[in-house]
């Protein structure tokens, strides 16, 4: 399956009261649609999953693929360190009308390279959906190795992985090792043009709810052979994907979003808002944005 080139993975929006709101949700979606996403992830570590209840993990599935209509793939965050868990989600998702599944790394219970495969081969057995794995060592602690990838890259529906462990090497060895039709794309928002060098699809992006069509502008001067004109552009958009990180994600891009106009309230516990100085240099990094789109 095509997810394109830019697949944002977007924030939940809450209420005043710290539930899903969504009319801001539906305003969001088309805001990302409009300005350079190919594909949307929902429910992954951006959209806050840990706090956020399977019932409003499947409400939120169905509620995007009917907004969505079919314009671009919809790509639903079921996995957790609990297989049977991530089965049940993942059944749900696919009743939902998802077009394909993320499945992260199992956090915590720090399994062994076998254990994690078994783990990602039974969500994928029960499930005719498209699988794009998930690599967040910082996050997770646990590392896929690349022999994993690679194994699991041969079942026929684990399509592609979001690679985030920063490794340019690690890439492109699974690039090398995995299918021609296995996707691999950048977990990190400024490594993407590094990834599109060495053979990625992409970026799974935080920094497209802000810079989309300008990262996607870079992709195109890239892939028409302007490597100049991509490597300037990349330069540019480095100061806001490095303020975009500068708090724990998500805070910084709420905050960026209603900076923009595209309220989409605050965050669960135990994230926390920006404080004051923070919210400041966040400012002091948007108006670069702002010249660009002159």
């Amino acid at each position: 399956m095509n997810f394109g080139q830019i697949v944002t993975a977007m924030v939940t929006p809450f209420n005043r009261q710290g539930e899903i709101d969504y009319p801001a949700t539906k305003n969001l979606i088309n805001h990302l649609i409009t300005n350079g996403t190919d594909g949307l992830v929902i429910s992954g570590t951006t959209g806050e999953s840990p706090t956020l209840t399977n019932k409003e993990k499947i409400e939120l599935f169905k509620f995007t693929v009917s907004i969505v209509d079919g314009r671009i793939p919809v790509i639903a965050g079921t996995g957790s360190n609990n297989t049977r868990e991530s089965i049940e989600l993942t059944l749900a998702a696919e009743d939902a009308g998802v077009n394909a599944i993320m499945l992260v790394t199992p956090y915590y219970n720090n399994p062994c390279q076998e254990g994690m495969y078994q783990h990602f081969k039974t969500i994928a057995d029960t499930t005719s959906l498209p699988i794009m794995l998930y690599n967040i060592p910082g996050r997770s602690v646990v590392n896929m190795e690349v022999d994993t990838i690679v194994r699991l890259s041969q079942l026929p529906n684990i399509v592609a992985i979001k690679e985030a462990s920063g490794k340019l090497d690690t890439m492109a060895e699974i690039i090398d090792r995995t299918p021609e039709n296995f996707s691999l794309y950048s977990g990190d928002d400024a490594l993407t043009l590094p990834v599109l060098a060495i053979g990625g699809a992409g970026v799974v992006s935080v920094a497209a709810h802000i810079i989309g069509n300008e990262m996607q502008t870079m992709i195109g001067n890239f892939k028409r052979g302007n490597t100049r004109g991509a490597s300037k552009e990349h330069r540019r958009l480095l100061p806001i994907m490095k303020a975009l990180f500068a708090a724990p994600n998500p805070s910084p891009t709420k905050a960026a979003l209603k900076l923009k106009g595209i309220p989409v309230g605050g965050v669960r516990l135990p994230m926390i808002p920006l404080d004051q100085e923070q919210l400041h240099s966040l400012q002091q990094a948007l108006p670069i944005y702002d010249e660009m789109a002159i």
